[in-house]
């Protein structure tokens, strides 16, 4: 089995997807392993958002990522980074396919309802991010 990273982010959670996006991954065949409810304070959101630090956006995203409300989760499946970034689909919701997550729960590329681990290796880096080993099953 192969592991990978979610956040429901805070758009979804103030919208009150979470429900509805959790039951998504698991009607995908997706296995959660560890799962929390937390906040990013600013250093941690800065710290995670690192790689976008010489971006323009990136003040925004650490102000949006720390204004509410975050699920962080590691999900287990076979294929899990790539099966995961399909089932939520593109950043663009207007670009995202038909049933994924962004379809249906984000209002903008900003505000995409979650975040999905892009390799194995950011997989495991962000995990380590959130969650220690005693946090998993």
């Amino acid at each position: 089995m192969n592991r990978t990273f979610t956040m429901i982010k805070p758009d979804a959670v103030e919208n009150g997807h979470t429900g509805a996006i959790l039951e998504k991954i698991n009607s995908a065949g997706f296995r959660i392993v560890g799962m929390k409810k937390t906040q990013l304070t600013v250093a941690d959101a800065q710290a995670f958002y690192a790689v976008h630090k010489e971006r323009p956006f990136f003040d925004e995203l650490v102000s949006f990522m720390t204004r509410g409300p975050i699920i962080a989760a590691v999900l287990e499946k076979e294929n899990a980074v790539s099966d995961f970034r399909t089932l939520i689909g593109a950043t663009n919701p207007a670009e995202a396919a038909e049933g994924t997550i962004r379809q249906l729960y984000a209002t903008s590329v900003g505000e995409n309802a979650v975040h999905g681990s892009d390799s194995d290796e950011n997989a495991a880096i962000e995990i380590a991010f959130h969650f220690s080993g005693r946090e998993l099953f």
